[in-house]
């Protein structure tokens, strides 16, 4: 699913416009960049919570010349799933 497909989806459910629907997910989606770039998790109960995770420096090989070469250490965003999310999969 895409965003526009969401927010129709979520338009439909509620008394929301397309319009707006759009704008709640931009909100949130902001929401959660911002609080990641301050190094803040969010959880959402029952659905997952997003983390920092933090990458130490490696060694790796570049796959077309075989070279080896050092990737340096790095942050990015995790998601661990919710109990009600994981249930609902199943």
């Amino acid at each position: 699913m895409r965003k526009p497909e969401l927010a129709a989806a979520i338009a439909d459910r509620t008394d929301l416009t397309r319009e707006k629907a759009s704008e709640v997910i931009n909100a949130f989606t902001d929401q959660i960049s911002a609080a990641a770039a301050r190094g803040e998790d969010v959880t959402l109960i029952g659905f997952g919570t997003f983390n920092i995770r933090e990458r130490e420096a490696r060694n790796g090989r570049n796959p077309q010349t075989g070279q080896t070469i050092q990737i340096p250490a790095s942050k990015t965003v995790g998601f661990k799933a919710g109990k009600a999310l994981k249930d609902a999969i199943r």
